[in-house]
């Protein structure tokens, strides 16, 4: 699970709330018309502009931003090293077995692959438009929360403007101004909120999520090509670990030395 998301979204909502406290706000932050104005009106254009079965999958792809666990490339790393030395000792078809309790179907895929003889280049061929396929498909998900934080301002504005229609319908009663006012600017505040404290920060990190994955990714690639090729372990091991930060690097190595 996912703190950061999750404790920048109750956060944000405390310093929203504590906000309103402050400026000895009540009731007259809630109105339901100007919600379903927002949040529906910023829904219907999203529907209009993408497919259904995009806006379907929303909710899992939401899911990703709360739950989803992101594997340490230095495990990775381990995990290839691994199997680079099974392939060493027991041969490369001793691989097949050794993959059956794998849970990233990527690898198995990329293991396979290696065990059925397949040459460098067709693996890293078929694995890359694999990586590809995968990486399309997070855009289509993180557009989804894209288009929301876009539309949700422009319908926040547009509740604004009916406010005003209205309250400029009755500008001979002045007692009825303030409250009509605050009404009409309530929409614009909700589309602003919703846009910057949720949609488009999921956005965001569903952007983050998918470099993270595809680079991780790109590590097991490289992995299953050298242990293809009949790497030594300790070269697949270096070639790989030019893929981790330096700081991670020279850390390995001081606990290498150390032992």
């Amino acid at each position: 699970m996912d703190i950061a998301t999750i404790v920048g979204i109750l956060v944000g909502i405390g310093v929203l709330f504590f906000g309103i406290m402050d400026a000895k706000g009540g009731g007259e932050f809630i109105n339901a018309g100007s919600f379903a104005v927002t949040i529906g009106g910023a829904l219907c254009a999203t529907l209009i502009s993408l497919p259904m079965r995009r806006v379907k999958a929303a909710v899992s792809v939401a899911k990703k931003v709360f739950l989803t666990k992101v594997a340490a490339p230095h495990e990775l790393i381990k995990t290839l090293v691994g199997f680079a030395e099974i392939a060493r000792r027991d041969g490369i078809l001793a691989l097949e077995e050794a993959s059956k309790n794998l849970e990233d179907d990527f690898l198995v895929k990329g293991l396979q692959l290696a065990v059925d003889g397949a040459d460098p280049e067709l693996i890293s061929d078929i694995m890359t438009t694999e990586l590809e396929n995968i990486e399309e498909r997070h855009r289509d998900g993180r557009k989804i929360f894209e288009a929301m934080g876009k539309y949700a301002p422009a319908f926040g504005m547009i509740g604004t403007l009916i406010g005003l229609v209205a309250l400029l319908k009755n500008l001979s009663n002045p007692e009825s101004i303030g409250p009509a006012m605050a009404i009409a600017l309530i929409t614009t505040l909700y589309g602003a909120v919703c846009a910057n404290l949720i949609f488009l920060p999921v956005a965001d990190k569903l952007e983050l999520r998918s470099k993270e994955e595809m680079f991780l990714k790109e590590i097991i690639i490289q992995g299953v090509m050298s242990i293809q090729s009949g790497d030594n372990p300790r070269i697949v091991e270096q070639k790989l670990e030019i893929f981790l930060e330096p700081r991670i690097r020279m850390e390995k190595e001081a606990a290498k030395t150390a032992a």
